[in-house]
């Protein structure tokens, strides 16, 4: 696996990579040597933000958490991540007739020691159908917080594409951009 570890605010230091390193390196055993890890730290007020990023097999799973201490926010981060890939994993074994190749490489991979958890399977409850408008970024803010919504699709005039802006947790936004 590969792991690179960035500091936003913050300066790491040999050994607190190593000890990051060995707290992550358990995902390589689920993955093996393909996946790569990004651990982005950055210091919030009196607290650590840490964030992880696993890209494998085309997927990407990413966690975030928070504590004064930056190996106890690793931890809480490494539990979240760990988390969604279990939930995934339930998935596919409930979905055993649509996935068989998937199904049996996790089931003949002895190293993936996480339990099979019976959890709610989400479901579409509710369809909604739109008409794209073209329109600038500013007035796509604009129409999101007059719905009350934390994200807004719409077509950018200017480079005459779908894009998505979303509200951040710090109160800025972001915008999704896709290539084609």
């Amino acid at each position: 696996m590969k792991i690179t570890t960035q500091g936003n605010g913050i300066k790491i230091g040999d050994r607190l990579t190593k000890k990051i390193t060995d707290k992550i390196s358990k995902f390589s055993k689920y993955f093996g040597d393909e996946c790569t890890m990004n651990v982005r730290i950055r210091p919030e007020g009196k607290k650590y933000v840490v964030e992880l990023t696993l890209k494998a097999d085309g997927k990407i799973y990413r966690a975030e958490a928070s504590d004064e201490e930056i190996l106890n926010a690793v931890d809480k981060t490494v539990d979240k991540l760990e988390s969604q890939i279990r939930k995934q994993k339930t998935k596919f074994l409930k979905q055993k007739k649509d996935y068989p190749q998937i199904v049996n490489l996790i089931e003949d991979d002895n190293a993936a020691d996480f339990d099979v958890e019976d959890e709610v399977e989400a479901k579409i409850t509710r369809r909604k159908e739109f008409e794209l408008r073209p329109m600038s970024t500013e007035d796509a803010i604009l129409q999101m917080e007059m719905l009350g919504h934390s994200f807004f699709v719409y077509l950018d005039a200017e480079i005459d594409s779908v894009c998505v802006i979303y509200k951040r947790k710090d109160g800025n936004y972001g915008l999704l951009e896709p290539k084609y």
